[in-house]
């Protein structure tokens, strides 16, 4: 008889700048005993990257940059090696990413499932997760480009942030047996958010959503359940919320 594996539970932490992010790290590790894990986005608009945001984390917790894969130049040695290997980080997520809205910035013509394969051919010891997204195509479209990114070397999946309980059940059966999956929730609580949702990324909400903080905290604790049901991972994305208002008494 296998065990279920044990839901690991993340905090994605923007790096805003270095002291905003290591004091938001001591408010989690003071209220919120069940974060085991930090994520931090590579935003090309802070100076902080992705990898050194998750040095800051460590030895505390276990941490996963994200990294963009329009950002490697394929002729030049992957930026980020050497910071992880002395923060003892094993563990990276890979996204294509935008083009970045500052278009003097150099970006390569390089994809998500390319990036996934240098990083298992140049780097073999790191796990590399890729993303889901529900919103971007079809269903049928999603599911061969996850299969394509399993097939690159990807370990498992951080989905786009989900609303809907229904549209997560439904991505479940795509994933196949052993195949790691983090199951993303943020925060929502107001009209200009909620928009930018609906006309950016072109999110599922619910009829019963309602952009208040106490939806947000009923669906996060919907969401680990829902994790752990399944011997999942689940991640939480506070924008602009309080991180201990948004997760106190759920994790």
């Amino acid at each position: 008889m296998t065990s279920t594996p044990k839901t690991r539970v993340s905090i994605e932490l923007v790096p805003r700048s270095r002291s905003g992010l290591r004091a938001e790290l001591e408010v989690v590790a003071k209220h919120l005993p069940g974060i085991d894990t930090v994520n931090v986005p590579d935003l090309t608009r802070f100076s902080t990257r992705s990898w050194v945001g998750c040095s800051f984390a460590r030895p505390r917790y276990r941490a996963i940059p994200h990294v963009r894969a329009v950002d490697l130049n394929p002729v030049e040695p992957l930026p980020m090696a050497e910071t992880l290997e002395a923060a003892g980080i094993d563990e990276v997520l890979v996204i294509t990413g935008d083009a970045p809205a500052d278009m003097s910035a150099r970006v390569y013509d390089v994809d998500a499932v390319r990036a996934i394969r240098r990083f298992r051919r140049e780097l073999p010891h790191l796990r590399v997760y890729a993303g889901l997204d529900p919103y971007r195509q079809s269903f049928a479209r999603e599911r061969d480009y996850l299969e394509r990114k399993l097939d690159a070397g990807a370990c498992g999946f951080f989905t786009q942030p989900f609303f809907d309980l229904r549209l997560m059940d439904a991505f479940a059966d795509l994933i196949p047996e052993g195949v790691e999956v983090w199951w993303g929730a943020t925060t929502v609580t107001n009209d200009a958010t909620l928009n930018y949702w609906r006309a950016r990324n072109h999110a599922v909400f619910p009829r019963s959503f309602q952009p208040t903080l106490e939806w947000n905290r009923d669906f996060a604790a919907r969401t680990l359940a829902f994790a752990r049901e399944r011997g999942h991972h689940a991640y939480f994305m506070p924008v602009r919320a309080d991180v201990r208002a948004y997760l106190e008494g759920i994790v």
